[in-house]
């Protein structure tokens, strides 16, 4: 099959196009929002390519994977024609969150796909078919070794971000744990930070660290979260959303008291042995729910169907 999508969300797009098919990325000049093309910083196949927007009309497609509301039309302008579609839902719904309708929600020609069931039971999605497909990852194998007493955090824009990935609750942390930040625009904040490293190198760099610090409040699942687990990192986390289904409790601590976040990441730092074992926990339940296989054989059935 071939597949339109706009390179939106890199991680998820990285697992998604190692599927069967081949991809077609849309490009625009300066690689804005509308047209990236391929990832610099993330280990895609050749079946990934990048067109330029303005030959899309040339291509032979056969479906459209969208993941921001002007999609559809962009897609229609571009292409000169209407083709199949599914919309791939990454996000928390925003604002009054129990009455937030989803774009969606007032169209039945398009399959809408959430990515965590909280996502489909928390947006209010009309008359859209919904579907859930979870998340799955590439295996970057068991790297953890947990040499360095310090917390791992990943988040991108954290400034920007700050009450949604809980960066106003970082202090609390750093001030028991040292903290390293990974991610887009963390530079400037007052701990250990690592400004957009390409994946593999991220991993590398993740593993080291003796836990995994999730302080999100409000995100559908952060895959770095998966990420980290797959790599062997025990986990700490808030209790919210959907942490709460992917982490089991043999794999870290997750609360909503950030006393006993700060007492769990604390215990891991002084308790190598116990972090290696939780770690082991947590890969091993990132593996079973979030394997790659799963995930492409969710969308193949999907994409089938459409």
């Amino acid at each position: 099959m071939r597949i339109l999508l706009w390179h939106v969300h890199g991680s998820w797009t990285t697992s998604f196009v190692r599927g069967r098919h081949d991809y077609t990325l849309p490009l625009v000049p300066g690689r804005g929002p509308d047209g990236r093309g391929r990832a610099a910083t993330y280990d895609w196949p050749v079946t990934a390519r990048e067109v330029p927007w303005d030959r899309l009309r040339d291509e032979p497609l056969d479906l459209v994977v969208y993941q921001r509301p002007h999609e559809p039309e962009l897609a229609r302008q571009w292409l000169g024609r209407d083709l199949p579609g599914v919309y791939v839902e990454h996000n928390t719904p925003g604002g009054d969150v129990p009455r937030t309708r989803h774009p969606l929600a007032g169209r039945t020609d398009i399959p809408l796909v959430h990515v965590t069931h909280f996502n489909e039971l928390f947006w209010d999605n009309g008359r859209a078919p919904t579907r859930v497909i979870e998340h799955g990852i590439p295996d970057p194998g068991h790297l953890y070794t947990g040499e360095l007493a310090r917390a791992g955090v990943v988040v991108n824009e954290p400034v920007r971000r700050t009450r949604v990935a809980g960066t106003d609750l970082l202090p609390r942390f750093a001030a028991r744990v040292p903290l390293d930040v990974f991610g887009m625009r963390v530079e400037g904040l007052p701990y250990g930070t690592y400004e957009d490293l390409p994946q593999a190198r991220m991993h590398a760099e993740l593993a080291r660290r003796r836990a995994y610090l999730h302080p999100y409040r409000w995100t559908s699942l952060g895959l770095a979260l998966i990420e980290a687990m797959t790599l062997g990192m025990p986990v700490v986390a808030l209790a919210a959303t959907e942490a709460v289904e992917a982490v089991p409790a043999e794999a870290g601590v997750l609360s909503t008291r950030t006393d006993v976040l700060v007492r769990a990441l604390t215990e891991f730092m002084s308790d190598p042995e116990r972090a290696s074992q939780a770690g082991k926990a947590a890969r091993a339940a990132a593996l079973a729910r979030y394997g790659l296989a799963r995930f492409l054989d969710d969308w193949d059935h999907l994409l089938e169907e459409v």
